[in-house]
């Protein structure tokens, strides 16, 4: 039987993977309750059903997907938890969020957790976002249909699934990170349209790259440090990672990190560096 599945909470991420799985056919449910008109808007374009709050969430659904910025985790796990003891039943959770695996271990010492990972933009139907699972009930997410979506099984840890996250958005945003201070740097010697037009032949997105981060730093300042406590779990340095943290803390402070990702216009030109400094 095809489970009833919840999510937590519908910005654009959570509601474009609620529409995928309604595509498929599945019952998607959401709460707005206390969020910004912003993802209410984002629910209601991806067409999921509304619970009145969290215990009614918890009532409804055998799946809860927590989908939220790193530092939310384990208030939503604490949520959770206090919800599953009003309400008297115990939905299995699957956190999709970019935690270390140490973060996820601790947040599944609590509950029945699918540990999961997402890569790529909000999946829609011509696209491929990939979510990657690890856990004993890992299977169990994997075998549901949702178009867009490409569930990978890592293995029955939990844990190996954000292992797979922190080394790949150690690159994405990493490089992000990297091309705006190039460009920054490059702005102030007079030189930025050389430097744009040398790396666009590495990747031609390259001016977009670190203006579409910029909108989403204040998200990314709790992964960069997620990432620097991988690697030093791993027995790496942690220094890379607390100084791309705080890139994404200046990047937050600047014009751009005041807007939204739906903000940035189809085509950009390098006058777009002015709104990318740090106030």
């Amino acid at each position: 039987m095809t489970p009833v599945i919840g999510i937590l909470s519908p910005g654009s991420m959570g509601s474009a993977i609620g529409a995928s799985l309604r595509s498929g056919g599945v019952r998607a449910v959401t709460t707005v309750a206390g969020r910004s008109e912003r993802s209410a808007r984002f629910a209601a374009d991806a067409g999921l059903e509304l619970a009145e709050d969290v215990d009614a969430l918890v009532r409804a659904a055998d799946l809860i997907l927590s989908v939220v910025p790193p530092s939310s985790a384990r208030q939503v796990a604490q949520d959770l938890n206090a919800s599953f003891a009003r309400v008297g039943r115990r939905p299995l959770v699957a956190d999709l969020n970019a935690t270390s695996p140490a973060t996820v271990a601790e947040i599944g010492s609590s509950l029945e957790l699918i540990d999961g990972t997402i890569s790529g933009p909000p999946p829609r139907p011509d696209g491929e976002t990939r979510i990657y699972l690890s856990g004993p009930r890992a299977e169990m997410l994997a075998s549901v249909e949702a178009p867009g979506i490409r569930w990978i099984v890592v293995g029955p840890e939990v844990g190996s699934a954000s292992a797979v996250k922190m080394c790949t958005a150690s690159v994405y945003k990493g490089m992000s990170a990297l091309l705006a201070h190039a460009f920054l740097t490059a702005e102030h010697h007079g030189v930025a349209a050389h430097v744009l037009a040398d790396v666009q032949q590495l990747t031609p997105e390259a001016l977009r790259q670190p203006i579409q981060a910029a909108t989403k730093a204040w998200r990314f300042i709790g992964e960069m440090e997620q990432i620097a406590q991988t690697q030093k779990d791993a027995g790496l340095t942690p220094a890379l990672f607390d100084a791309i943290r705080d890139v994404y803390t200046e990047l937050a402070s600047s014009a751009w990190g005041e807007r939204n990702p739906e903000d940035v216009p189809a085509t950009l030109d390098l006058s777009a560096l002015k709104d990318l400094h740090p106030r």
